[in-house]
């Protein structure tokens, strides 16, 4: 008589999370791209053609000054970025976690500040300085108080579980709430702000802006009631080594590459917002915006659901590394079509294509959190030191860098190489300005995806190592009683990570 093979039980992991877990994790990034979609989209727009013009500022003085302007607040984010990220990391944890009380102290902040960003004190102000003054201070403020939120709420995804799976479940649901944020600022924001379809009310964005932040923070609220910290810190409060701490990060080929990656892609969401001229100058409709935008993140809404168990099956890197050649093939098609007098007046094709922009640009816009999670286990697997408050305020910086990239150059580019001039603010298509306006934006962004995926196809985390790299770190945390700052760990890995 033949025995019964039995199949091998499987062990749940101990910090395994569920679906709905998972989804109350998504109302932070909701909360997120309600604010910044509409600051990234909008605020540039409301400088140049509202609040900044008809004081006697030419064209050229109000793009080198805006230019300065978004270069002077990234500096400061070059001090604030890693101060948040240290000030978080030494945090002691309270009965709520060590993250989670952010979401709630942060919120209100972060949503004043947004509405102050767009309040129009144009006629209440005669002086182009102290309007530019006012940009200045209440630019700055929205930045620290997005850094203050953001930073903790992605560190939280590292507390909430270390298990692999669930680690690309949070990215996966944070991908969908990015998704509803961005989505719902896009879609309803652009039909309520416009006149006629190509002049920004100033009146209309501000209200906008308020009602948009109070839902920020209620997504906010939601995101703290329902998420819950698994991963145990120790109690004590932690000293930071500033030197090991942020030294390391720049010897190693992970973080670097997925940075590296991370500021460009960041930069080219903040392009984006350069659409707004090329549909209403070129396309002669910023309505035109919205279905940009469907276009653009429809296929993510597709493939939502097939990600986490294709990434389970292929790997992260190899996904992201796929997407990304077809998000490059598709943009460098866009930019050799155009411009041109057919495809201005019949834009279809552009959106068809643009559609295969935006299917290989989900994968990496699902992933890159667990990616970036993979990162800072790598560190940690590295130094013996757990700081993803510290990694992910340098990364987060870096992304910055790049959003300041697009903004300074984007500008320069917009007065100098396309010739845009505020006072046509109203008109459609302009002859000569629309034309240079679509090389512009499609060449930026097919050299910003060409660049992006050399970055991943260095990245060295494949699904083989990943798999190595979670069952070291594993037994290494089996080991300890706590995290053992100066610990020397087990080089195997990662000298296949960083000599690949």
């Amino acid at each position: 008589m033949k025995k019964q093979k039995t199949s091998p039980e499987i062990k749940k992991h101990p910090n395994a999370i569920s679906i709905g877990e998972a989804f109350g994790y998504l109302f932070g990034d909701m909360g997120n791209l309600l604010v910044l979609t509409f600051v990234s989209t909008y605020l540039k727009v409301f400088y140049t053609d509202c609040l900044l013009p008809g004081h006697g500022a030419s064209a050229s003085k109000i793009s080198t000054d805006l230019t300065v302007l978004f270069l002077v607040i990234r500096l400061w984010d070059a001090i604030n970025d890693p101060l948040w990220g240290i000030i978080v990391d030494t945090r002691k944890p309270s009965k709520n976690g060590k993250f989670r009380p952010y979401l709630k102290t942060v919120a209100i902040p972060l949503a004043l500040s947004t509405a102050l960003c767009f309040l129009n004190i144009q006629n209440v102000v005669s002086s182009y300085a102290l309007l530019l003054a006012f940009a200045y201070i209440t630019y700055c403020v929205y930045g620290m108080m997005y850094t203050g939120m953001n930073i903790p709420y992605g560190a939280l995804a590292s507390a909430i579980t270390d298990d692999p799976k669930g680690r690309t479940l949070l990215s996966t649901f944070r991908s969908i709430g990015a998704g509803v944020g961005g989505a719902a600022v896009t879609l309803v924001a652009q039909k309520l702000i416009y006149d006629d379809g190509t002049k920004l009310n100033p009146q209309k964005t501000f209200i906008a802006a308020c009602v948009l932040s109070a839902l920020a923070a209620l997504a906010y609220f939601s995101c703290y009631k329902t998420c819950k910290e698994r991963v145990v810190y120790s109690q004590e409060k932690k000293k930071v080594d500033i030197k090991l701490t942020y030294g390391s990060l720049f010897k190693s080929r992970p973080f670097v590459t997925v940075t590296v990656a991370g500021m460009l892609i960041s930069g080219l969401l903040q392009f984006g917002s350069f659409n707004q001229y090329l549909t209403k100058n070129y396309f002669a409709n910023a309505d035109l915006s919205i279905l940009l935008t469907i276009s653009t993140y429809a296929p993510m809404v597709l493939l939502i659901l097939f990600v986490p168990k294709l990434a389970g099956r292929f790997g992260k890197k190899e996904l992201c590394t796929w997407g990304l050649g077809l998000a490059t093939v598709s943009s460098i098609v866009l930019s050799v079509i155009g411009p041109n007098e057919n495809l201005r007046l019949n834009p279809a094709p552009f959106f068809i294509i643009n559609f295969g922009v935006g299917a290989g640009y989900s994968f990496l816009s699902i992933l890159t959190w667990a990616v970036v999670t993979d990162v800072i286990d790598y560190q940690e697997r590295k130094t013996g030191i757990k700081n993803e408050s510290a990694i992910y305020a340098v990364y987060t910086f870096a992304r910055k860098i790049g959003q300041t990239l697009a903004d300074s150059g984007g500008l320069q580019l917009l007065y100098k190489y396309a010739k845009y001039d505020p006072e046509t603010k109203g008109v459609g298509y302009i002859p000569g300005v629309g034309d240079r306006l679509y090389k512009m934006v499609t060449r930026v962004m097919a050299a910003a995806y060409a660049v992006t995926l050399l970055m991943f196809i260095l990245y060295p985390l494949n699904k083989k190592n990943l798999e190595k790299l979670h069952q070291e770190l594993m037994e290494q945390r089996a080991k300890e009683t706590g995290i053992i700052s100066g610990e020397s760990p087990e080089k195997s890995i990662l000298q296949e990570a960083e000599n690949k």
